[in-house]
């Protein structure tokens, strides 16, 4: 039986092993050999040493030849690196924004993000969705930068959430636990690229660093807690609605100042079957046209949710971006990304009472009682 590792057979790794330094002797060979043509002919061949018109048009002619060959070697080389890099940036994407699942303890996700730089697959952005013991959690973030020198900061923010979201009881403590993830993240930053300092110095550039998270708990029931640190708040959609999910003002970044000791819980409310949330980063509504205006985010969702009912969050998802890339030229100047959330979870059946009559499970009158979903 041939054991396969990596997509790889066992007995095909020795013909990958000769392929490598064959491409090596190649790339260094090729222009050798293009250069001992052109010195070749410039010291032996006769016409070379001649002053006529038709022999300098040779002369130049040979040597365009070599020079071609050269640049078309050179392109290769660099397209093949570059094609390189590229595999491996999508491959960090994918281990830091692991795919979504289309659905997730009753929840239907949608998620999407694009980086501003060009041929770049990884952007400052990250979105995470869990479920636990304590609910469906959700964060939503926005590194400051984009591309690859903003994938160690997003790794550890979402690394300590993954964590922390299942230990931690309460939404406070993940939060705390982000703080000190971060925290760590830049020390260490600092002393690699400033080695003699041995502290995060106030005037270093890593100093300055923040990210921007937004962290919200959807309960069994479908109620909506969350905290901000200078993210957005992101939209509900109910039927044809679009408005702001909370209007509490949010706690500063993370990164630059410290958190309060009191962390302010917001409860927002309750997300009922058939609404959605609609989380994003600033880059959405940051994005401007040939002309310099920004973005109509919330008409643009508007018109999506008009278009295409939830609780089927996709459409709306590619309503909203391909209006943005519309809007925007092609690709806008900052990283987007977007998370969709949407309610598909059936209320539960009233409760009957000893006479066979109906009796509310929830004395509140806008509660509604959900079951509870233990997986996908």
């Amino acid at each position: 039986m041939i054991r396969i590792k990596a997509g790889v057979p066992r007995r095909a790794r020795p013909r990958t092993r000769f392929r490598r330094p064959l491409r090596r002797a190649l790339a260094l060979g090729l222009p050798t050999v293009w250069g001992a043509i052109a010195i070749t002919y410039k010291l032996t061949c006769p016409l070379a040493q001649q002053n006529s018109l038709g022999a300098r048009i040779v002369t130049s002619a040979v040597f365009f030849a070599v020079g071609t060959g050269l640049v078309v070697q050179v392109r290769r080389s660099l397209l093949r690196e570059l094609r390189q890099i590229r595999q491996i940036a999508g491959a960090a994407q994918n281990a830091l924004l692991r795919p979504l699942p289309p659905r997730l303890d009753g929840l239907n996700i949608a998620a999407a993000q694009l980086s501003a730089e060009r041929g770049a697959v990884v952007g400052g952005d990250l979105y995470e969705v869990i479920a636990t013991e304590h609910g469906v959690r959700v964060v939503m973030g926005d590194v400051r930068g984009h591309g690859i020198a903003a994938i160690g900061t997003v790794a550890a923010v979402l690394g300590s959430f993954r964590e922390a979201a299942h230990d931690e009881p309460e939404l406070p403590g993940v939060l705390r636990r982000l703080d000190r993830a971060l925290a760590r993240h830049l020390r260490e930053r600092a002393r690699a690229e400033h080695p003699a300092s041995g502290a995060l110095d106030p005037e270093s550039p890593v100093a300055e660093e923040f990210v921007t998270v937004l962290l919200l708990e959807i309960g069994r029931d479908g109620e909506v807690r969350g905290l901000n640190c200078g993210h957005p708040w992101p939209f509900l959609l109910s039927g044809e609605r679009v408005e702001p999910l909370a209007q509490a003002g949010p706690l500063p970044p993370l990164g630059p100042f410290p958190l309060p000791t009191e962390l302010p819980l917001v409860r927002c409310g309750q997300l009922r079957p058939g609404e959605a949330l609609f989380l994003y980063t600033d880059g959405a509504e940051d994005a401007r046209d040939a002309r310099g205006r920004f973005f109509p985010l919330r008409d643009a969702l508007t018109a999506a949710v008009a278009q295409h009912p939830l609780p089927v969050p996709q459409s709306v998802l590619g309503s909203v971006f391909t209006a943005l890339l519309r809007h925007a030229g092609g690709t806008p100047t900052d990283d987007v990304a977007i998370l969709i959330l949407s309610n598909d979870r059936k209320p539960a059946l009233p409760h009957l009472g000893a006479r066979g009559t109906a009796r509310p499970a929830a004395t509140h009158p806008h509660s509604t009682n959900y079951p509870q979903h233990n997986g996908v």
